[in-house]
């Protein structure tokens, strides 16, 4: 008598604070949190077999026929955007390197993606690290150093071809 059943899914812990209330949380925790539960899968083309491999191939060519060819094909066409093997959409991604196929949606249907196009994402404008996260199924901190990784790039070619400039006045690029 007079005991009280604290079970990990009670509703409160032993601090007396609810253990999903947001306000006990603090806003740099809710807002680095992933947006969506499920993390992006990688399938290895180590584990494909030959014959997956060989009917990729064969659909890959009658596809690229019927997929827009400029952006201004594509910004007409249906959204969300059926062209998953498009560098530009968001469902998927294959390394270049490995040649690895990475799910950034793997609980989704390419059709119930609310934005399928990083193109449109970039025509819509500026927009914060928090949205991108969202969109892209990545964290608000990842967001952050691609983008900062990104203009360390622009700012190394922005160099580069100054030095370009000195050494070949006539170069134009």
């Amino acid at each position: 008598m007079g005991q009280v059943n604290e079970s990990p899914n009670s509703q409160h812990s032993m601090h007396g604070v609810s253990a999903f209330d947001p306000e006990s949380e603090t806003r740099d925790r809710r807002r680095s949190r992933r947006k969506r539960a499920v993390r992006a899968r990688t399938i290895s083309v180590k584990r494909m077999t030959r014959t997956d491999s060989e009917l990729g191939r064969e659909m890959r060519a009658r596809l690229d026929a019927l997929r827009p060819k400029t952006r201004g094909e594509c910004a007409e066409g249906p959204r969300p955007c059926p062209h998953v093997s498009c560098r530009h959409h968001l469902y998927l991604d294959v390394s270049p390197r490995t040649g690895a196929i990475k799910l950034n949606f793997p609980d989704l249907e390419v059709w119930d993606l609310p934005i399928s196009c990083a193109l449109d994402v970039a025509e819509n404008g500026a927009t914060t690290l928090e949205d991108v996260g969202g969109i892209l199924n990545l964290t608000r901190e990842r967001i952050r150093q691609l983008e900062l990784s990104a203009l360390g790039r622009l700012e190394a070619l922005g160099d580069m071809l100054a030095l370009r400039e000195l050494v070949d006045p006539d170069f134009c690029p």
